[in-house]
């Protein structure tokens, strides 16, 4: 008899509505193991890592937490955000506690526009729209350098500074990253993001090494566009766009106006990858903790559920992801919706819709056979 393959899955329901998506996700990955008929599973093990845990013991992650982690194929995180603890003590406690030593340095963010969404763009009535926003997720603007010096002077006189990292390495591999993407896509196409006009080193560094790169690259079509332009391009001519590499704080601003123009944050998916997989990947929706609807079950859960299709990617299940993806448009297009979508199905209906299409697909490719 075959072995399964056995995926081990570390789950961080994070806070707020963090452990109501991941649980959606998690039901979709249970669904998509039992269609496998054997071939197929996942082994969960859930860390209650989170700012109730910090505020109990000090810490999001305990001693040992890291090497725990690193035992598993891939992690899955659902936020961490709270009113009780500062946004930047939580982001450095958890999220980036976990990408920066792990060396996750790609991030890749789709945007997707669903049948049956309506989005504020007109274009999207009458246009296909469909592109990937690529951040470099290790260094940039979130490198953590700099400090709060001179207090001791007084008020009014302490002075903060935070420093922007650019290494030629991490711009490379980011880049190169982004370009390898672009060839697996109908329109090949890298449309690099800077502010090189005003910040004449990192930033110019960033271009000159996009100008070197795309020389390895003769058949993509390449553009570099400052990240104002790019703001606008998003909005007046997406449909220019195929992948859009950018730097950490860039790519997260640029991915979360495209997801707005999607529909909702709550579409968002994006997974933290460590390409070379030394360390485990990591995959979670963009929205974050949302506390306002936190355990009032109506959070959307279609970006986890795409956080775990790209998951399923990176075991190489891509027909499973596929599937999955199918799924979210079969339900959608069926005038399933989630409240922040106009719709009127809450966490578990949206979940089971999705479930209920993935069975008839599976239904259906059993007939083709």
């Amino acid at each position: 008899m075959t072995q399964p393959q056995t995926f081990s899955i570390a789950s961080i329901p994070g806070d707020g509505i963090g452990g109501e998506v991941v649980a959606a996700g998690l039901r979709v990955l249970d669904t998509i193991a039992k269609q496998s008929e054997g071939t197929v599973e996942f082994e969960v093990t859930e860390y209650p890592w989170s700012s109730e845990y910090y505020l109990k013991n000090g810490r999001y992650i305990p001693e040992g937490g890291l090497e725990e982690l690193e035992k598993h194929d891939a992690i899955y995180f659902g936020a961490v955000g709270s009113a009780d603890v500062p946004d930047h003590t939580s982001l450095w406690g958890l999220r980036l506690a976990i990408t920066q030593p792990f060396d996750q340095w790609a991030n890749i963010r789709p945007v997707t526009f669903l049948p049956g969404v309506e989005s504020p763009l007109r274009k999207a009535d009458d246009t296909e729209l469909d592109w990937i926003v690529v951040r470099e997720n290790s260094e940039g603007e979130y490198a953590g350098m700099g400090g709060r010096n001179l207090s001791g002077r007084g008020p009014g006189n302490e002075v903060a500074l935070q420093t922007s990292l650019h290494t030629e390495k991490g711009c490379e591999r980011i880049i190169r990253f982004a370009f390898d993407i672009a060839r697996t896509r109908d329109v090949k196409k890298v449309s690099s993001v800077t502010k090189s006009n005003a910040q004449q080193y990192g930033m110019v560094l960033w271009d000159e090494v996009f100008v070197r790169v795309a020389q390895d690259y003769p058949d993509v079509e390449t553009e570099s566009v400052l990240v104002d332009a790019m703001s606008a391009k998003f909005v007046l001519y997406p449909e220019q766009l195929s992948v859009v590499v950018a730097s950490n704080l860039h790519a997260d601003i640029l991915s979360d106006l495209g997801s707005a123009l999607a529909g909702s944050l709550g579409l968002a998916a994006s997974a933290n990858l460590n390409p070379e997989r030394r360390f485990p990947s990591m995959f979670e929706p963009v929205h974050g903790s949302a506390p306002d609807i936190a355990g009032q079950g109506i959070s959307n859960p279609i970006g986890a559920i795409s956080s775990a299709a790209l998951m399923l990617d990176q075991f190489g299940l891509t027909a499973e992801a596929d599937r999955v993806r199918r799924a979210i448009e079969n339900a959608t297009r069926a005038g399933i919706l989630p409240r922040d979508l106009g719709g009127e199905s809450n966490t578990v209906e949206m979940t089971e819709a999705i479930v209920a299409q993935l069975e008839a697909i599976h239904a259906e490719d059993l007939a083709a056979v």
